[in-house]
């Protein structure tokens, strides 16, 4: 371990025991945002700690084998110690540096999943769909809670638009590199000879904000319209204007919710999605300022602009952010995404060590 990765864990640790101590304190115990906000940073703080404690300890195994080799009737025993301590540092060391990097505060929350179609007109629409029914099924097999929000059909199918929220356990966290372009490369059912289209879509990955972190939204900055739901819902959604259209006057950004029966639930939806995206905005530059981040921003659904191409001749899937190539395309447009999110997640960690490398 270097010097300046050994300090870091010592800053950490001195750092835990005093949150340790306030914490133990009745003053900050009656002070519910301290203590909470306290709770938080020891609850990040302690896996760090407690690893970097086990490392501690096989270094100590180490250092009284190493002086028990003068010994000749403790000499063998002293190194298969020495062997077996190398070897658990060895293998702790990157779970150690993994536990280094700053969690996303936003990992474990649920998200807006948007799915726009670009550059393409109809078949880039069903490319929409295509998209959306991956991230369902890939939703379905974590076991996580998909309600679709808003659509908007295409002219021949799929969608022009399509919004759902996805809830479950650390939802953000396995899907914030999707935000981007997506490239679709085949031959569309409307192509008479067989050429292959280039089309794509946009996909946005938001966090949903809780109540306590969403930017106040000034009620008078708002015109909500309502009108009747156009998706399924039977004889209900056409006698019911019972959808809701926000917009946020001071910024333009609109959102609708065409879901819910009720017209109440369709607004909270909106105003939560409306919530999610101001958030959003609001962080974007932060988020340009990062190298790291940079993987997350939408373009404006140009073919150039991609962060992904599936190609179907060629059963193909490439990321580009991370030259990933998988011939796996049939396996990926059915929800397996996991060959795709996890070198993506691996870059990302690799990319942080370095930061914090240097930054120690």
């Amino acid at each position: 371990m270097n010097l300046r990765l050994q300090h870091k864990l010592d800053q950490i640790s001195e750092r835990f025991q005093d949150i340790t101590g306030l914490l133990a304190e009745p003053e900050i115990q009656s002070t519910p945002d301290t203590f909470r906000a306290l709770s938080q940073e020891y609850a990040q703080l302690e896996p760090v700690v407690q690893c970097y404690q086990h490392y501690q300890s096989i270094m100590q195994e180490q250092q009284q084998a190493a002086a028990m080799l003068d010994d000749p009737e403790m000499a063998e025993l002293a190194h298969e110690i020495l062997q077996e301590a190398q070897a658990q540092a060895e293998a702790l060391l990157p779970e150690l540096q993994r536990l280094l990097i700053p969690q996303d505060p936003n990992d474990g929350r649920n998200i807006f999943l948007e799915v726009r179609a670009g550059t393409g007109g109809a078949e880039a629409a069903l490319f929409a769909a295509d998209l959306l029914r991956m991230y369902l099924r890939y939703a379905e097999e974590s076991g996580w809670r998909a309600e679709l929000m808003s659509e908007s059909s295409g002219e021949l199918g799929g969608y022009k638009e399509v919004i759902a929220r996805i809830s479950g356990r650390n939802v953000y966290s396995s899907l914030k590199f999707e935000s981007g372009v997506h490239r679709v490369q085949r031959v569309p059912e409307t192509e008479s000879q067989g050429r292959v289209h280039t089309s794509a879509c946009t996909v946005a990955i938001l966090p949903e904000v809780d109540a306590v972190d969403s930017i106040e939204i000034n009620p008078a900055d708002l015109r909500i319209d309502t009108f009747r739901a156009s998706g399924a819902g039977g004889q209900h959604v056409n006698k019911t204007d019972s959808a809701v259209r926000l917009t946020h006057l001071p910024t333009g950004v609109v959102v609708e919710c065409q879901d819910e029966r009720s017209q109440h639930k369709n607004k909270a939806r909106a105003l939560s999605l409306l919530q999610a995206r101001l958030t959003a905005a609001a962080t974007s530059q932060q988020q340009q300022a990062e190298a790291a981040d940079r993987k997350l921003q939408v373009g404006s659904g140009d073919r150039s602009e991609r962060i992904r191409t599936y190609n179907f001749p060629q059963n193909r899937v490439t990321d580009h952010r991370i030259q990933l190539t998988l011939y796996k395309l049939e396996e990926v447009m059915s929800g397996g995404l996991e060959p795709v999110l996890q070198p993506l997640m691996q870059q990302y960690q690799a990319e942080q060590l370095v930061q914090l490398a240097a930054e120690a």
